[in-house]
Formats: C-alpha cells, structure tokens, sequence
C-alpha cells in the first residue's frame, strides 16, 4: 500500500481550518497542481458532495482527479475518495484543537492493482509531495 502523511500546527481553529478544506473550491488556493475544481454534485463540504477537478500532471498534462465527500465531522474530520484519474487514494484530514490553535494531519493512502504496482515509488513521491503542501495551507489560513 502506498502511505503519506503530513501533520502541521495551523493558528485558526478547527471549525475554521475544516470551513476551508471543506470547500473543495479552495483548492487552487493551497495545492499546487490543481488547474480547477468545481462542485458538481451535492451540497459544499457535505457528506456526498462532489468536486470535478483537473490537476497538473506528468509533462504538464491536465489529469482528472475528481473526488467525493466520504467523512464530514465538522471541526474533527474530512474525508475524501478520488474517483476519476489514473490514480484513486483515499485522504483524510484529521482536525484537533491545540493550544495555539488546530493540528491537521493529512493522509493519503492508496493500494496500487496491476500495472500501477510497477509506479509505486513514481506514486508514493506524489502523494509525498501532495501531503507536503499543508505549509502552503497553513500560510493561507494564518494571513487571511
């Protein structure tokens, strides 16, 4: 199975931090990679919605990485599955309350099947580098 995770201190609060990841149109703002996203079913953030987005892939190539709400908790918990695009992880951003503010951790996790079993180390630097990117989160949070 490909694994990341990443974990960071963010000074907003957690019903704050999960506003924001919670719609999924932000991500442009923090995820380097993502061309555009749009809500094309279901309600924002909310247990079922889901995003149509287009990502940067291998030679700049647009991919689709469209995905679907599959946890909500707010202030707790986010999840995610991606259903469209050569790769499908599962995500979650799990929210505690800290002194000085929220802890996310973001995971991605992915069980690679035939021919994708031979990218496995291309794919896990991917998913690398996409948990890596909550410092650009943190920036966004904590200056707006």
């Amino acid at each position: 199975m490909a694994h990341a995770e990443s974990e960071i201190t963010i000074r907003r609060s957690p019903q704050d931090v999960y506003a924001f990841l919670a719609d999924g149109l932000h991500n442009p703002q923090w995820r380097r990679g993502v061309q555009s996203v749009a809500l094309t079913g279901g309600t924002p953030g909310a247990l079922g919605a889901v995003y149509s987005q287009t990502l940067t892939g291998p030679g700049g190539r647009p991919i689709a990485g469209d995905y679907t709400i599959t946890a909500s908790d707010p202030g707790k918990c986010l999840g995610f599955q991606v259903i469209a695009g050569p790769a499908r992880p599962t995500g979650e951003y799990q929210l505690t309350e800290a002194a000085t503010g929220t802890v996310v951790r973001f995971t991605l996790d992915l069980q690679p099947k035939g021919l994708m079993k031979l990218v496995e180390p291309v794919i896990k630097r991917t998913m690398r580098a996409e948990v890596d990117q909550l410092d650009n989160l943190k920036n966004i949070l904590e200056t707006t």
